[in-house]
């Protein structure tokens, strides 16, 4: 399938699949985005504490990496878990802006170990922040109250529905620990209907640019 990068309304850059006519990030921003979906919407319910974090659709990086540059803001301890299926070409991460786009040019090292590390292998980033990639789709995995917090940034329903059934979001139900909460960018009703059906508490929030709302999800 054809890739290109693109650049998207906030200046930071993406994967755009021409035949899907689907990007990796919003077209209306793809750091905008990350930072309201996953920041603002999730991260930031948690302070002063260790967590973990699965994300799903580790993709180009971006969501771990502001993970990693937002965490000292709430003091936390992560040990993070991103799952991707198929992994992004070297020569595609190396064509994304997302370091200048974040004034992070310190830590370039750093969004450079997250994608040249070993799969399979808890890699210990700094002393408060591990990352985990793990190969695989997302029907395999079998963790158990093991997440305090689930990235849901699957590819969107309208080119694979299959990734955003009740199968999928039990899985994410059972993943996570009582009191764990998933943030998406989708607000789409059959998404919100599967994740009640499985036993989220489902609420409708404020989107990110370019949407009107997004989904977070908490299992009581």
């Amino acid at each position: 399938m054809k890739r290109e990068i693109i650049i998207t309304s906030d200046g930071s850059s993406t994967i755009h699949l021409p035949e899907w006519d689907e990007q990796y990030h919003s077209k209306h921003g793809a750091i905008q985005e990350a930072k309201h979906v996953f920041i603002k919407s999730g991260l930031s319910l948690f302070s002063n504490k260790k967590i973990s974090i699965l994300e799903i659709g580790f993709g180009t990086g971006l969501n771990s990496f502001i993970t990693f540059l937002e965490a000292p803001r709430f003091n936390l301890e992560i040990e993070y878990v991103g799952i991707e299926a198929y992994p992004v070409a070297t020569e595609e991460i190396e064509k994304l802006n997302y370091v200048i786009e974040l004034n992070a040019n310190n830590f370039e090292n750093i969004f450079t170990q997250m994608h040249q590390q070993q799969w399979e292998l808890k890699n210990e980033i700094t002393t408060n922040f591990t990352l985990t990639k793990r190969k695989q789709f997302f029907n395999e995995i079998n963790d158990k109250n093991i997440f305090d917090l689930i990235y849901f940034d699957a590819f969107g329903a309208r080119v694979q529905p299959e990734l955003w059934t009740e199968d999928i979001f039990k899985i994410m139900f059972n993943a996570l620990k009582s009191g764990g909460v998933l943030v998406t960018y989708s607000a789409k009703g059959s998404v919100r209907r599967a994740m009640q059906s499985v036993g989220f508490t489902v609420e409708r929030l404020p989107g990110p640019p370019g949407k009107r709302e997004m989904l977070r999800a908490t299992k009581l």
